[in-house]
């Protein structure tokens, strides 16, 4: 056989491999778009998920892995999260913002049994309602993003430049430590689970909106216990 044949031939195997595995990574594009505001486009993650099994199919070596699939859906899942790294979803405009977001929210939750609309918010903040539209789809976005990005989020790292990553799992570990089990049964579900806020309201019997305030109770904990042990 020659050598441009036996390329061919290689080349058509390994594109067979990326496409027996397409649905599966067009299921996890649809499962992380069902936790992502409707500014993100399905098909932007699904296409960027294909691109990189492609990638991987063509660098496979079925000596050194035995499952494509194990050793190809963290990459491909690590892709999409790149892609929505790359998006800027926390600007410098909107840092502060979503801080002054997250505080009325508190404040708006210790009076009614849900988080105030856009329209609320914005007359409590003195804001434009579209400004905080665009801050809380920033907001939403970035809550997908593994636990350890959030927290170097918005300030270049400095953070988690404070701390090893090894000892801010064990920070992590100790603050979760300090909420109730429904309360850390929340965050195993939504980060380790990944299922949605419907999803974890429907099987704890607790509204969204306190989901959502824990979660962002969980990371405030966690940046105070990182610069009070190392600031």
């Amino acid at each position: 056989m020659s050598i441009d044949r036996y390329t061919s031939t290689l080349r058509h195997q390994q594109d067979q491999l990326a496409l027996q595995y397409l649905p599966a990574v067009k299921a996890m594009s649809f499962r992380l778009k069902e936790r992502l505001p409707s500014s993100v486009d399905y098909m932007d993650l699904a296409a960027i998920g294909t691109e990189e099994l492609v990638k991987l199919a063509r660098r496979y070596d079925e000596t050194q892995n035995d499952s494509f699939w194990g050793y190809a859906k963290t990459r491909v899942y690590g892709a999409m999260l790149d892609y929505l790294r790359s998006l800027d979803i926390v600007s410098r405009s909107n840092r502060k913002l979503i801080k002054s977001i997250n505080k009325a929210i508190d404040l708006y939750l210790g009076e009614h049994d849900d988080e105030p609309s856009d329209e609320e918010l914005a007359l409590m903040l003195g804001e434009e309602v579209e400004k905080i539209r665009q801050a809380r789809i920033a907001s939403d976005i970035h809550n997908v993003i593994p636990l350890d990005d959030q927290l170097g989020a918005g300030d270049e790292g400095e953070t988690l430049a404070r701390v090893e990553r090894d000892e801010l799992v064990g920070v992590i570990k100790e603050v979760l430590g300090t909420f109730n089990e429904r309360e850390q049964m929340i965050i195993q579900l939504y980060y380790f689970e990944e299922l949605t806020l419907k999803e974890i309201s429907d099987i704890l019997d607790i509204t969204e909106s306190r989901i959502s305030q824990i979660h962002k109770a969980v990371l405030r904990k966690i940046r105070i216990a990182i610069g009070e042990d190392h600031g």
